[in-house]
């Protein structure tokens, strides 16, 4: 099976089952365009891949970078493998995972990073992270910044707002270091103006 056919088997397993316990309210769904994009959230707890991908839909096939960890895990890490989680191993440059995002992006997937790398507390400060930009610079796809409500009650909706979907401005053919982490930064800002906003 391919890897937009597992996702989608996934998807409708566990779809019932998490709205059940965690019901979402997504906003702004109409910003997400067809094609490529660079999904990027803030990240407060383990759960946000989930309140994303399923705020996104089942029409959307997701690709999700993460610690490489996770798909070392018996027999869930397998099937998030086959579903198109990739893993990427921190602190240290990934040549093969970069690629496995840049593939996504070419093939018209949806590529689901966190700009902060980690998880990070509600009101922690946390340096941003230059991956998505690089990814979204390389191949042309739009960054969309994505505000995930930090608490989350079982039974009750938990927030998921999708911001414009945006292409960074860079001067020449190919992002400077400089460029890269001022996009970075941006990108995070206007993830924190959506949760202001949403407040």
């Amino acid at each position: 099976m391919s890897t937009d056919t597992v996702f989608r088997l996934l998807y409708t397993i566990y779809w019932p089952i998490f709205n059940f316990l965690h019901p979402i309210k997504a906003v702004g769904r109409e910003n997400i365009p067809e094609g490529a994009a660079v999904i990027c959230p803030n990240h407060t707890t383990a759960g946000d891949p989930l309140y994303v991908v399923f705020a996104l839909g089942r029409r959307y096939p997701v690709w999700a970078m993460a610690k490489a960890e996770i798909l070392k895990w018996p027999v869930l890490g397998w099937l998030l493998s086959k579903a198109g989680v990739f893993g990427v191993d921190r602190g240290k440059a990934d040549l093969r995972a970069a690629k496995t995002a840049m593939r996504c992006l070419k093939t018209d997937h949806k590529l689901l990073i966190f700009p902060e790398g980690t998880r990070v507390g509600e009101g922690e400060a946390s340096d941003a992270k230059a991956g998505a930009a690089l990814f979204a610079t390389r191949t042309g796809a739009p960054l969309i910044p994505v505000y995930i409500q930090p608490k989350k009650r079982r039974f009750r909706p938990t927030r998921v707002v999708f911001g414009q979907p945006y292409h960074p401005q860079i001067a020449g053919n190919k992002a400077t270091s400089e460029e890269l982490q001022q996009i970075a930064c941006d990108l995070m800002a206007r993830i924190q103006a959506l949760g202001e906003e949403a407040a």
